[in-house]
């Protein structure tokens, strides 16, 4: 199977997901939308109350910050691939619990391991925290380990870890929002100097 049908296939399977309570609230699961071939990763939290009306991720408020970061790298959504820890939107946008991270693990496993991404930007807490155990390196805070670059194994694959702040805490606290300015501008660097984009003239 090629890449975009092993995730046609996962999305398939997450749109009529019944492994969670959340099955029973959601009016749209959330799978993940961008390029099957994508080097880049963003890995949200969960969906939010537009996400869940959409069926695509981030395209609320925050999605718009998100879409002004990536544009300020340059980064298009159709070369990423955009997604979260948890598939559908926990009631009244509460923190996704355990027994739902559990049960969206197996398809973000399977999304990762199809795209075979070489950067993985978490977004968020519970997502960097979540992506840090399954590469098996130490989380501390969202605080300390935002806008440092982490070189793990996830999923058998090489790849650079980048975690940062969601764009709806940004949104909320101008503190966060300089730091994740920050962070995509020291992203822009490392892709830069990855030559993952090119560098602009001035």
């Amino acid at each position: 199977m090629s890449k975009r049908e092993l995730l046609d296939a996962i999305t398939a399977e997450v749109i009529i997901c019944p492994k969670c309570p959340l099955c029973k609230s959601r009016k749209n699961a959330v799978p993940g939308d961008g390029s099957p071939n994508a080097r880049i990763m963003f890995i949200g939290e969960a969906p939010g109350y537009h996400e869940n009306i959409e069926g695509k991720p981030f395209v609320g408020d925050a999605g718009k910050f998100l879409d002004a970061l990536l544009t300020e790298v340059p980064l298009s959504r159709k070369k990423v691939f955009i997604t979260n820890i948890v598939k559908c939107r926990p009631p009244r946008n509460r923190m996704p619990r355990p027994l739902e991270i559990r049960a969206c693990t197996p398809y973000l496993d399977r999304q990762i391991s199809a795209i075979q991404p070489k950067f993985i930007v978490s977004l968020g807490s519970i997502s960097a925290s979540h992506i840090s155990s399954r590469a098996g390196v130490p989380f501390d805070s969202i605080t300390k380990v935002h806008g440092k670059f982490r070189e793990a194994s996830v999923l058998g694959l090489n790849v650079t870890l980048f975690p940062t702040f969601h764009p709806a805490a940004a949104l909320h606290n101008p503190k966060y929002k300089q730091h994740i300015v920050n962070d995509f501008k020291r992203l822009k660097q490392k892709l830069q100097k990855e030559r993952m984009i090119k560098r602009q003239s001035s």
